[in-house]
C-alpha cells in the first residue's frame, strides 16, 4: 500500500425529506439527516465516508462543520496506512474530547474520515474494500430489512417479503401489550421460516424485559436488541441473559475496549457496532474479527445513507460468519444517491460490489438540492 498524503477534507451535510415519520422508541424522524467527507490525495485520488448524524436531526450541520475543522491538522500529512490515519488522529484528538466533552461527535468524524481513506487506499490498489481487508471470497451477503415502525407492522414487513427479504426487524419499546401484539402479527403473516428479531433501543427494566422475552419465546426470535441501557450494571444484562431463550443483542452504543468486554461475555450473542459511528473501518474490522473468531454473529447497526451502508456491507463480506447486514428499507435519497441500483434484494441476500473500494460514490447532482451546508480544508 502506498503512502497516502492528504491534499484536501471536504464535508457536506444533507437533509432529506421522509413521506412518513419513522418511529423509534426514544423520538420520531421527520426528515433524514446524514453527512458525506471526502478525502483527496496529493495525486488527486479520492475517497468517500459517511459521519453518523441520524439523531439528533440539528447534529448533522454540526459535525460536517467539525469534520473540516478537525480535517485542517491533517492537510499535507502524510500516511503509510489507513490503520496509522486512525490511531494518529484518534490520539491527537483525545486532549480535544476531554476539553469539550464531545465523545460522540469527534469519534463520529473520526469514523468518517478513516472511511474515506479506506476507501482512497482500495480505489488506488484497484481492489474492492472487502478483499483489501481480506482474501475471502464473498459474492453475496444476507440482509434484514429494517425501520419497522409499530404501526400495523406486518402490512409493511409482507410487501418487504414479497420484495425478497426473508428477514425483519420490528421496532419495539411502545408499551408490552403492543410490542408483543405486533410480533405475533408479523409471525403469523411472514410464516414459521422467516427471522423475526426486535429492537427496544435500552427502554426497559430488568422486570420488564424479562416479561418480554418470557411472553415472546414462542415466536422464536433472532435476537432481542438493546433490551436494557447500555450502562446497566452487568448483573441486571446477565440475569436476563439467563432467563431469555431469545439471543440478546447490542453494540450500536458501545465503543472502544467495550466490545472487548462485550465479545468476552456470554450474554451478548450478537454484535452490532456503528461504522459511522465509532471506529470507521479500522476499528470495526478489529471487531469484526474477534467477534466471528468467538463463534459470534456480527451483524453492524446500519441507519444512515449510501456510504454507511457499503462500509457495513464490505465488512460483514470480510468477516464472513453468520451475520446479517442491517437495511434499511424507508425511501432515502441519501442511500439512492449512492447505490443506486448496486444492491437488488433476492432470496433474503444482496451482491458484494467488486468496483474498486467502496464500489459507488455519491451523486451530488442529485443531492444538491437537500444540501444543507459544505466546507473544505
Amino acid at each position: 500500500m502506498k503512502p497516502i498524503q492528504i491534499a484536501s477534507i471536504e464535508a457536506f451535510s444533507f437533509r432529506v425529506p421522509v413521506a412518513s415519520p419513522i418511529k423509534v422508541a426514544f423520538g420520531t424522524f421527520r426528515d433524514r439527516p446524514f453527512v458525506l467527507v471526502r478525502i483527496t490525495d496529493s495525486e488527486g485520488a479520492q475517497g468517500w465516508g459517511e459521519v453518523w448524524a441520524n439523531w439528533p436531526a440539528v447534529g448533522a450541520e454540526h459535525r460536517a462543520r467539525l469534520a473540516v475543522d478537525i480535517g485542517e491538522r491533517l492537510v499535507g500529512k502524510t500516511f503509510e496506512t489507513p490503520e496509522e490515519f486512525f490511531n494518529k488522529l484518534s490520539a491527537s484528538l483525545e486532549v480535544l474530547v476531554l476539553q469539550t466533552l464531545e465523545v460522540g461527535p469527534i469519534a463520529q468524524v473520526v469514523a468518517g474520515l478513516d472511511i474515506a481513506m479506506w476507501d482512497l487506499a482500495a480505489r488506488r490498489a484497484g481492489q474492492p474494500l472487502h478483499r483489501l481487508l481480506s482474501p475471502r471470497e464473498a459474492t453475496r451477503v444476507p440482509v434484514y430489512a429494517t425501520g419497522i415502525n409499530p404501526d400495523e407492522p406486518e402490512r409493511f414487513a409482507a410487501a418487504r417479503q414479497a420484495e425478497g427479504h426473508r428477514a425483519f426487524k420490528l421496532k419495539t419499546g411502545f408499551g408490552h401489550e403492543l410490542d408483543v401484539r405486533n410480533l405475533r402479527a408479523m409471525r403469523e403473516v411472514l410464516g414459521p421460516e422467516a427471522v423475526i428479531t426486535c429492537d427496544s433501543n435500552q427502554t426497559h427494566t430488568l422486570a420488564q424485559a424479562i416479561d418480554f422475552c418470557r411472553a415472546v419465546e414462542p415466536l422464536k426470535l433472532g435476537w432481542f436488541e438493546e433490551p436494557l441501557r447500555v450502562d446497566a450494571p452487568a448483573s441486571d444484562w446477565r440475569e436476563l441473559a439467563r432467563a431469555s431463550t431469545t439471543p440478546l443483542a447490542g453494540g450500536e452504543n458501545f465503543h472502544g475496549a467495550q466490545f472487548d468486554a462485550a465479545i468476552a461475555s456470554d450474554v451478548l450473542d450478537v454484535i452490532q457496532p456503528d461504522v459511522t459511528k465509532w471506529g470507521g473501518i479500522t476499528g470495526n474490522w478489529s471487531v469484526a474479527r474477534a467477534t466471528v473468531a468467538a463463534g459470534k454473529r456480527y451483524c453492524p447497526h446500519y441507519f444512515g445513507g449510501g456510504i454507511s451502508l457499503l462500509s457495513s456491507l464490505h465488512l460483514i463480506a470480510a468477516a464472513g460468519g453468520a451475520g446479517l447486514l442491517e437495511f434499511d428499507c424507508h425511501p432515502n435519497v441519501g442511500r439512492e444517491a449512492v447505490v443506486g441500483e448496486l444492491l437488488p434484494v433476492t432470496e433474503g441476500t444482496v451482491p458484494v460490489p467488486s468496483g474498486a473500494g467502496l464500489g459507488a460514490q455519491p451523486d451530488l447532482a442529485r443531492l444538491a438540492a437537500f444540501r444543507t451546508w459544505e466546507g473544505r480544508t
